[in-house]
């Protein structure tokens, strides 16, 4: 554009001229034609008006400060640069029932396969990335920045259209990975799972039977035959597997320089510091010196107040005019002279202070702060309030009109009225009418406003004064005039107050600057209550009787053309508008033949120091140079709240030379300093000056942050003014005062360089040649990235320059940043087009994300677009920046699309750990140990005594003392709270032996069969598994399928019928019919059950004899439980062991044969079937047994059987606590009236396999304090398959202790205990006291050596009713014997352990056991196979779930798992589906915040979706199978590049 001869200086591209200078080109404003416009280019090219005209027009857009074809060119070209290198992004999955967007009804579904490699390059790609990104650490750009980058970092424009041929460019690897790559090219990779980083467990552990869970959702089993379908694991049906391996694709695995060592425990530790660049730009120059305006010039006639200028010409100049207002189709509505001006505000005046109140207790005093609050439509009344106000000498405070109650602006306003001290409204009638009122007719109370009084200031209500009186007009002096009101960055509304003499010399200095003369015409586009609205439209123009044209904002929203219709009317001589004004006349011209805009010798251009205004005043004269306008008037100027007019151009001579341009480059601008851009054209910024700075003024630039330094000759800084015209303080507010209109400037060394102050601007720029003063910036538009500044307007400009038209509305975009581990991150949100598909958005956005990548070379943190007109606006309809960013935080903003690229831009991740090689042997880690002092961690349950009958058979028979068969030995209560069935001793016998006959007659089974029994939780259960104990079968116990869910439940019970090799199936009549149902059939098959047996109605018949077990060693039974990672593992029980525990629980929880203990368990696995079946029979006490599933129906039940038939003990899951805390927490009152008193309830106890949940059980303790239950009755149990029961809080240990430990030394494997409260703690209960007969050590799972006192190993168990091992059909039980038999490598070599595979930690403390020795306490941390390895560290599920439930209000359980490195976080969504898009920034910040990980997928879903096993627990492992099998139906899947 133009001719430019530079003179670079060689390596620094500066400019030079010969005195050493920086020198700035002249660049003409005549854009020539493009001769060859590029086609997909969408700005206009500029040879024609009306070519520029029809361009803008198809797409509408009207707001188009940020246009310039110039720069459009360059994102063009950065776009371009992508497509070469072309790799497809993985587009976010979207429910079609979600988001209605607009009003407008014919939206496009979502597409469904964006998908759309063919499969080959899919694999090629997918086994290359399985290598190259195998770990996700902190992602390098995913946009390339070299050559040299390979397909698997991936340029993320996805802008062809989905049918060409999309091409894989060859990736250049180094040597080894070639080689690699050939060979994966060339084979099939067999292997039917991704590397699975879930568990991460040596491989001894975890290889057992990898089979389905009884869960809702789908069999594994099926998924796996799915999953064979690609060389890579990624079921070809699947798209969710296809985006994922997409979205590996775009993630490169960085290069990190091992760690040096090992781990330290520091904050600064945790942020990767990146190292400066050697090569980044440093200021060279010289330091500033200040600069000074002219003079300001003495003028004899000079008024003495600005009250007196307006008397003058109220008297001498009558007839004048001084204001036109248009009315809404830009026709004039009224004019005011001068001498009506003077008249009314006279009458204002004398009714301000005369009339409101009494004489002696009038309302107001001069010096009182008052509102007014006029609509831009009616000027003459706010003229005539602010000179009213004036004459009576209170302070004026203009505000915008609040439209209502919750408008986010007027909340604001509400703390300048309250800073300011204002109680009196002035207002016109018709606007007094149109505020929103209370029902009985009050105008309503505005959100944080002070209580208002309120006036009408239209004429008929004013008093003529009387004879005698005369306003008070003195000459000028500190006193405050009037008070502004300015918007801080933060959103906080603040008024700047100018003094008399302030407002006096600013005028003065503008009609100097400006050279207005009396009487001259001059239109204003802009608000007359701010501003230069006010500066030049009402007070200097007053002062220099100048007839005022308002075009009020809604008029140019009618009629683009109508302020450039009034400058041909009136031959008006200035105009006052923005770039916008320029812009919608441009657009709007052709309509007009015969305009004339000669007349114009200042086009003044109020917002011409955003740097984006250069290309509108181009454009704008391009136009309307053939209609008389002179390229030497337009006039850009720079103004701020605070110091008012900064910088104005001053009209330049007829055929002078016009200014020049600055052509920088971003980059050193990024880094604040000035280069002349000469490399790259795409990443320059070209700026206008604005002219010199005002008369009588002294500026200085000096650095934004940090003490006021002066800054160097080419450095960035904020500009400082001293000046008589300037603000003079925030009214109300000393201590924001003093840091911005008391600044004194120091220089290199730190001294202050004068006593002046000075006031600072805002804005950011520097000093160019012949002291023009350039603006780049505002420092409420900084974004501080990696200490990288980057302007919010410049990235606006990027984004708008990409193709917006289909997708976006150009003027509703807001960016602003967000901190999020320890740095800024960039967001940019727009208002979507209700048209737009998703396709068109998701393509928008990916390629704004590479423009502004190329451009601005920083990485968005995320890019969100919400439907048309949600976005919160100012008074003025422009976007409230602070509250859309306060909307983000909270999850409000309810965005219809949204991108996450936390991968690029979170570049100060910590390094992942290298896991150390263990050079320490076990024999070193003990002595260590000893020799520091500590104990070897173990601990002792109590004495079992002798177990005096190993034979369960015997408890049951007549063998016992005659007065306990005859007694209640169960009762089962269902849902309408009564006893529908119990039992005695007697009568289970009985019941047990007809069940025997009937095995004996029709089962044709041998003694060691295993027989599986189906029933509902109840006492048939019981009975047949005695029955089968007695016919010497053994009994495996199932849940039964779920009649709703055939589907999904089916599957494992055949499975477990399957793998247990059952000879035969004792059931009830209704589920027998179900097993042969038709719907069965189409799950399993259904014509090889074996034989299936109803123990409905059978005939009384007892068996020949009952079986005596020959050992104690002999199988009792099998129990067959899911685990949460979804492996299905059978364990032994033998006699022994049955009883041994029996007996452990018998005296840990003290069950004599007096106690009624309440079980509300379900009976299948673990320590529940133990208390449902075994415990009761063994301890001769009663159980009142209560099914889960009937709570359901019946919310308390289970607490109103504790009531009433004042239990002691109880056992219940976790998931049973729940139900209660959610369904009853609100209820208490009415419980408590219905008699529920839970006083009697001593221990209830949670039977778990997991860490003990310490907010759920103190959320139930807490909200049932209330019905009486003591605060120290719950606790924990813990088992696992190994053990069933490790411990269980009794009643004769201490109370349960919790410790806190430290988040970051947990991943290390590490327990570092802190104090409550400590940044990053996890409480931790211990999980109840170790059993009778159970010893505990804690063991380092690799070496198996013992370790120490409060550090985190394995838990292994030895006790006499640990499992003898795992009933499995392969007969693998060798692979896993060592998690039943295993010796410790170095200690106590003799002792035989069980392996939990939890990992825990044993903590000795103050308190004293039943013995009266220490107690040590045991802390389940959880399960080595659930936790995930990512970045080297370990990671607990449950923990990042916490910290996401947490992370908004709608999110009403989370689940989490990896897939192929990559972190996948499943958020159930309890409120409407259009909040789901917001939990998706909320969900990878908190992440980010508390666990320093990224999320690569988040999958919003229904509630209900995520799987949970009888115990409560989630079942991850299935979750993740049903996500890869796109089988969840989720209403969002986003997938964070």
């Amino acid at each position: 554009c133009g001719q430019l001869v530079l003179n670079v200086k060689a390596g620094t591209g500066k400019l030079e001229s010969p005195k050493g200078d920086l020198v700035l080109l002249p660049l003409s404003p005549q854009v020539p034609a493009d001769p060859s416009p590029s086609p997909e280019a969408p700005g206009p090219s500029t040879s024609s008006a009306s070519k520029h005209h029809r361009a803008h027009r198809s797409g509408g857009a009207r707001d188009d400060r940020y246009r310039s074809d110039i720069h459009t060119e360059a994102v063009q070209a950065a776009l371009a640069k992508h497509k070469e290198e072309k790799m497809a992004l993985p587009m976010p999955t979207k429910r079609r029932s979600a988001f209605v967007q607009s009003p407008i009804d014919t939206c496009t579904p979502p597409d469904t396969s964006s998908a759309s490699e063919d499969e080959g390059s899919l694999r090629r790609k997918a086994a290359l990335s399985a290598v190259l990104a195998q770990n996700l650490q902190s992602p390098d750009y995913w946009i390339n920045r070299s050559v040299q980058s390979s397909s698997t970092s991936s340029s993320a424009s996805s802008t062809l259209s989905h049918g060409e041929p999309k091409t894989q460019p060859q990736p250049q690897l180094q040597p080894a990975a070639s080689v690699l790559a050939d060979v994966l090219a060339h084979t099939r990779i067999e292997n039917s799972v991704p590397p699975d980083v879930t568990s991460s467990t040596p491989q001894e552990r975890g290889s057992r039977v990898d089979l389905p869970p009884a869960v809702r959702g789908m069999s594994r089993g099926q998924s796996r035959s799915s999953m064979l379908d690609t060389a890579d694991g990624v079921p070809v049906n699947s798209r969710v597997s296809t985006k994922i391996q997409q979205l590996l694709n775009t993630l490169k695995r960085p290069k990190r320089p091992p760690l040096s060592e090992f781990f330290l425990d520091d904050s600064e530790e945790i942020v990767e510091v990146p190292q400066p660049d050697p090569n980044t730009p440093k200021p060279e120059g010289r330091q500033i010196i200040p600069v000074k305006g002219e003079p300001l010039g003495v003028v004899s006639n000079w008024p003495p107040a600005l009250q007196a200028a307006l008397a003058r010409w109220g008297a001498t100049q009558a007839k004048s005019p001084a204001l036109t207002a248009l009315d809404i189709t830009g026709k004039p509505l009224y004019t005011l002279t001068y001498g009506k001006l003077w008249s009314r505000s006279l009458k204002l005046a004398y009714t301000l202070l005369n009339k409101l109140g009494t004489k002696t207790d009038p309302v107001l005093q001069p010096g009182d702060r008052v509102a007014l609050v006029y609509p831009n439509s009616d000027p003459g009344m706010f003229w005539v309030a602010f000179y009213g106000c004036l004459l009576a000498e209170v302070i004026p405070v203009p505000i915008e009109v609040p439209l209502s109650r919750q408008d986010a602006g007027s909340q604001q306003l509400g703390f300048l009225l309250g800073s300011c001290g204002v109680s009196l409204a002035l207002t016109s009638e018709v606007c007094l009418k149109g505020l929103p009122k209370t029902p009985n007719g009050e105008i309503i109370q505005f959100k944080g406003w002070p209580r208002m009084r309120w006036v009408v200031t239209d004429t008929k209500y004013l008093t003529k004064p009387s004879k005698d009186w005369q306003p008070h007009i003195p000459t000028a002096n500190t006193d405050t005039a009037y008070i502004e009101y300015k918007a801080s960055k933060e959103g906080t509304v603040m008024g700047v107050a100018v003094s008399k003499i302030s407002m006096l010399t600013h005028c003065q200095a503008l009609t100097q600057a400006c050279n207005y003369c009396e009487g001259e015409t001059l239109v204003n586009v802009l608000d007359c209550k701010k501003d230069m609205g006010l500066w030049h439209g009402v007070l200097t123009s007053v002062m220099n009787r100048i007839h005022t044209i308002t075009v009020p904002y809604a008029v140019m929203k009618a009629c683009p053309m109508s302020w450039v219709q009034r400058v041909h009317i009136h031959k008006a001589r200035v105009a006052l508008v923005k770039c916008r004004d320029l812009h919608w006349a441009m657009m709007a011209h052709k309509d007009q033949k015969d305009t004339n805009l000669s007349s114009i010798r200042m086009l003044i251009v109020a917002d011409g120091a955003n740097p984006w205004s250069v290309s509108s005043c181009d454009a704008f004269l391009n136009v309307f140079q053939s209609h008389g306008l002179k390229p030497e008037v337009i006039c850009p100027c720079a103004t701020s709240p605070e110091a008012l007019t900064v910088a104005i151009r001053r009209p330049g001579a007829r055929g002078a030379p016009l200014p020049a341009r600055a052509i920088l480059s971003m980059g050193g601008l990024s880094h604040g300093v000035i280069r002349v851009n000469t490399e790259d054209k795409n990443s320059a910024l070209t700026v206008q000056d604005v002219g010199h700075i005002m008369p009588g003024a002294l500026m200085c630039i000096v650095k934004p942050d940090g003490p006021p330094q002066l800054c160097k000759t080419d450095e960035i800084g904020e500009i400082v003014i001293n000046s008589r015209a300037g603000g003079t303080m925030y009214y109300g507010l000393p201590g924001v005062t003093k840091n911005t209109f008391e600044v004194i400037p120091v220089n290199q060394a730190g001294a202050p360089i004068g006593e002046i102050p000075f006031s600072r601007t805002g804005l950011l720029g520097f000093v160019g040649p012949g002291s023009l003063v350039f603006v780049v910036g505002k420092i409420e538009g900084l974004l501080m990235v990696s200490s990288r500044r980057h302007n919010a307007d410049d990235l606006v400009a990027t984004a708008l320059a990409v193709e917006p038209v289909k997708t976006v509305y150009r003027g509703r975009i807001a960016v602003f940043s967000v901190t999020v581990f320890y740095d800024e991150r960039i967001v940019i949100v727009a208002e979507q087009r209700p048209d737009a598909s998703e396709e068109d958005s998701f393509q928008w956005m990916s390629r704004v994300l590479q423009a502004i990548d190329s451009i601005h070379q920083v990485g968005l943190y995320c890019l969100a677009l919400v439907p048309a007109n949600t976005l919160p606006k100012t008074p003025l309809g422009g976007i409230h920046i602070c509250e859309t960013k306060q909307n983000f935080l909270e999850g409000n903003l309810h965005p219809c699309n949204i991108l996450m690229c936390p991968h690029t831009c979170v570049t100060n991740m910590p390094k992942p750990r290298q896991k150390q090689p263990v050079d320490v042997g076990p024999a070193s880690m003990l002595v260590g140990n000893l020799v520091a002092g500590k104990r070897i961690a173990q601990a002792t349950g109590r004495e079992l005594g002798v177990v005096e009958d190993q034979d369960l058979i015997r408890k049951v028979l007549p063998h016992r003392p005659k007065h306990t068969l005859t007694k209640l030995s169960y009762c089962l209560t269902l849902n309408n709270g009564y006893t529908v069935c119990t039992a005695t001793c007697a009568q289970l016998h009985k019941r047990a032996e007809k069940i025997t006959a009937t095995l004996m007659e029709r089962g044709g089974l041998n003694t060691g069969d295993n027989v599986v029994l189906l029933y509902p939780p109840g006492i048939d259960l019981i009975a047949a598994f005695y029955g089968c104990l007695y016919a010497g079968v053994i009994p495996v116990t199932v849940r039964p399928p779920h009649p709703q869910n055939l589907a999904a439940t089916l599957p494992t019970v055949r499975m477990i019928i399957d793998v247990s090799k059952a000879a035969c199936i004792l059931t009830t009549q209704p589920l027998m019919r179900i097993l042969r149902s038709r719907e069965a059939a189409a799950s399993v098959n259904v014509k090889t059950w074996p034989t299936i047996i109803d123990t409905d109605d059978l005939p009384r018949k007892r068996p020949p004899h009952i079986y005596k077990p020959p050992t104690a060693e002999m199988l009792a039974y099998l129990d067959f439980s899911v685990s949460t990672t979804g492996m299905l593992t059978g364990v032994k029980m033998s006699h022994a062991a049955v009883s041994t525990l029996c007996r452990s629980i018998k005296l840990q929880c003290e069950l004599y044969s007096s106690r009624q203990i309440a079980i509300c368990l379900d009976p299948y696995c673990g320590l529940g079937f133990v208390l449902w079946c075994l415990s009761s029979v063994y301890s001769g006490h009663q159980s009142i047994l209560i099914p889960p599933l009937e709570l359901e129906s019946s919310l308390a039940l289970w607490l109103s059987t504790l009531s009433q038939y004042k239990i002691r003990d109880t056992f219940c899951s976790y998931s049973v606590m729940e139900l209660c805390t959610k369904g009853l927490g609100t209820q208490t009152e009415m419980l408590k009236a219905r008699g529920l008193n839970l006083s009697c309830v001593r221990s209830c106890v949670v039977i778990a396999e997991e860490r003990p949940r310490l907010s759920l059980t103190q959320s139930f303790s807490k909200l049932f304090k209330d019905l009486g239950l003591s605060s120290r009755a719950v606790s924990t149990a813990f088992g696992s398959r190994v053990n069933l029961a490790i411990c269980l809080q009794g009643t004769a240990g201490p109370d349960p202790s919790t410790v806190y430990v430290d988040m970051k030394s947990l991943r290390h494997d590490r327990v570092r205990l802190v104090e409550r409260g400590a940044p990053q703690s996890l409480p931790l209960m211990e999980s109840g006291t170790i059993l009778p007969g159970v010893r505990v050590i804690i063991v380092n799972p690799e070496t198996r050596g013992p370790l120490g006192d409060s550090h985190l190993g394995e838990i292994w168990v030895n006790s006499p009713h640990s499992a003898s091992g795992y009933y499995t059909i392969y007969g693998e039980e060798s692979l896993q014997a060592d998690h039943f038999n295993t010796r410790l490598s170095f200690g106590e070599p003799h002792t035989l352990w069980a392996r939990t595979g939890y990992l825990g930690f044993i903590k000795r403390t103050e308190l004293l056991d039943a013995s009266g020795d220490r107690h040590d306490a045991l802390f389940v941390v959880g399960s080595l196979d659930e936790t995930l390895e990512l970045r080297g560290l370990r990671y607990h599920p449950i923990d990042i779930e916490t910290s996401v439930s947490r992370a908004h209000r709608s999110i009403a359980e989370s689940a989490v798992f990896t897939w192929t490195n990559l972190l996948v976080v499943v958020a159930e969504l309890s409120g409407s589906e259009q909040e789901a898009l917001d939990l998706v920034p909320l969900v990878t910040n908190v992440v980010l915040e508390e666990h320093h990980l990224i999320v690569g997928v988040v999958v919003i879903v229904d509630p209900g979706v995520i799987p949970i096993n009888s115990r409560g627990e989630k079942q991850r492992m299935h979750l993740r199978d049903s996500f890869l099998a796109d089988q969840l139906d989720p209403i969002y899947v986003a997938y964070n590049m």
